[in-house]
């Protein structure tokens, strides 16, 4: 018993850095549009922030990869969990101080200032890299390996918190103010009357708290070291195959980057430009599918060498995770620009910040029901959680919304899409597959509503996306590492570097709006949830 509780406590002590993973990472569906309109950007390039944030996750994750494979030691399991925790809080405040460094004196339509912005963005990412790779693994591990994926559940339940707070925070920083104000941004900014210097004081604010988190984590006496067997279990081939696709992928978006060279501030693209960006995009696309799948191609044909890229749920999992970071991202990313549309009720830039908390909120909706087993309820009362603990978690999203001084009554009817995904929870049974089958069918309904509807019906179908979303990380995750044994920790690593998909994902997205607008752009994230309810499908015909 005594074990148990300490479990518990160690595993509350970790989940507090699932706060600002949620919080930074919300946070960019406010800033993006934000950065549209201040630095005079197409929409491929406001989605450059995704790219710079996530694309931080895979070079961070592979860097471990290589580092261990160049020292024959797993440096995470020598570090210990715990210190490599420390250690990515304080490089994300490294980054954090970059940002402030980056947006000094900055001027509306300076476009080197974004270059540099990208850059702390990365930094910032890194650190979250580091934090992820040891963070899930090590919730796993704290308990039951049974309840590992609801141990995670409860701990995404914590990041959709920080989620459902960022875009909030953000836009009272940014606008200092509530959406009913009304302000003309272009104006505002004009006139100087909206500068760079909110977002200072924010990431003063950021990095203080990464520091704090940093010293609670080194101090902490409830939080075990989390060291294991540092003995290496190298993967040549499989290191060989994903140097190969970075390289692939440097070069194609150095040639994506080179189209804007020579462009004044707030010079739009040629059409010719435009849609051999979106090729190449497409192209990258098509390098980190193929060349994965090929790899498991040519490891199960001979497995020396290629570690736990051998397993087929692996792979397919590694896939799964691209797309689900992607989808996720990519539907938040581009909402801000939709919702400025006719279509979607024009509105202004400070107006957005509900509906991107909404958004978020749906994923911290689903995710504390996904965390309900944790508790070991009994069945009878585990049924009435699923209907109540929902719909808590929607009072909290409206009313830190409504604290915040944003109107919210045009929410309120989001609470049918709340039944739906509880009606998901019931169907799927608490079994990862069929959850996550079920949850991917009704990502693609919600998708095709919003493509084929206006206004309101459009708005909350797409914002539903985030309910549909809610589970997924945890699903995958847990069945793309079961019976990998003793690649278990080589394949978490792997899996970690496909948040790659919310850097490749949104910019293409992105540049599809450019050419066919914003709205028809979301055709994307049909194809994303398409994919998911097709991995559900193979990890079950796997297992069976």
């Amino acid at each position: 018993m005594k074990e148990n509780s300490n479990h518990k406590q160690a595993l509350y002590t970790l989940i507090t850095v699932f706060f600002f993973w949620g919080f930074i990472a919300a946070s960019n569906g406010v800033f993006i549009p934000f950065c549209k309109t201040y630095f005079k950007l197409d929409q491929f390039q406001s989605q450059l922030i995704d790219f710079a944030f996530y694309g931080a996750y895979y070079i961070g994750a592979l860097f471990l990869f290589i580092f261990s494979s160049v020292r024959n030691t797993d440096i995470m399991n020598s570090w210990g969990f715990k210190s490599s925790i420390v250690k990515g809080l304080l490089l994300s405040a490294i980054g954090a101080v970059a940002m402030v460094t980056a947006v000094n004196g900055a001027s509306p339509g300076d476009s080197s200032t974004f270059t540099y912005i990208l850059g702390a963005l990365f930094i910032v990412g890194l650190g979250f890299s580091l934090q992820q790779t040891a963070a899930n693994p090590f919730a796993i591990s704290l308990g039951d390996p049974e309840k590992g994926s609801h141990r995670l559940n409860l701990a995404g339940g914590v990041n959709s918190f920080g989620t459902s707070i960022g875009p909030i925070v953000v836009s009272l920083a940014l606008f200092g103010t509530a959406a009913s104000a009304n302000i003309d941004l272009d104006a505002q900014i004009a006139s100087n009357e909206i500068t760079l210097s909110a977002v200072q004081m924010l990431y003063i604010g950021v990095g203080i708290l990464f520091l704090a988190a940093a010293s609670l984590f080194y101090f902490s006496k409830k939080l075990p070291d989390g060291k294991e067997d540092s003995s290496f279990l190298g993967a040549p081939k499989a290191m060989s195959a994903l140097i190969s696709i970075t390289v692939l992928l440097i070069i194609i978006f150095y040639q994506v980057f080179n189209q804007y060279v020579g462009l004044e501030d707030g010079q739009k693209l040629s059409e010719a430009s435009d849609s051999l960006i979106l090729n190449l995009s497409l192209f990258g696309l098509f390098v980190v599918v193929g060349g994965l799948l090929l790899s498991n191609y040519l490891a199960r044909k001979n497995s020396e060498g290629w570690g736990a890229m051998q397993y087929p749920q692996l792979v397919l999992g590694m896939l799964a995770i691209f797309t689900y970071v992607g989808v996720e991202v990519s539907i938040q990313s581009n909402l801000g620009d939709l919702l400025q549309t006719p279509s979607f009720g024009s509105l202004k830039p400070d107006e957005i910040a509900p509906y991107i908390s909404m958004y978020w909120g749906g994923l911290m909706i689903g995710r504390w029901t996904g965390a309900i087993t944790v508790f070991n309820p009994s069945n009878t009362l585990k049924k009435w959680l699923y209907i109540i603990v929902p719909y808590v978690a929607f009072g909290v999203v409206l009313s830190v919304n409504a604290i915040s001084g944003f109107e919210v009554k045009h929410l309120f009817a989001f609470a049918i899409c709340v039944a739906i995904q509880i009606a998901g929870f019931f169907i799927g049974k608490d079994k990862p597959t069929s959850t996550l089958m079920v949850f991917g069918v009704l990502g693609i309904l919600a998708m095709l509503v919003g493509l084929y509807s206006t206004g309101t019906i459009a708005i909350f179908a797409f914002l539903s996306g985030g309910l549909f979303c809610s589970i997924m990380w945890p699903s995958i995750f847990s069945l793309s590492i079961k019976g990998l044994g003793k690649f278990t920790s080589q394949g978490s690593a792997f899996l970690v570097m496909m948040i790659l998909g919310g850097a490749i994902i949104p910019p293409i997205q992105g540049k599809l709006a450019d050419i066919i607008g914003i709205h028809q752009s979301y055709w994307v994230t049909v194809f994303c949830f398409l994919y998911l309810v097709i991995f559900a499908q193979k990890t079950k015909k796997i297992f069976q």
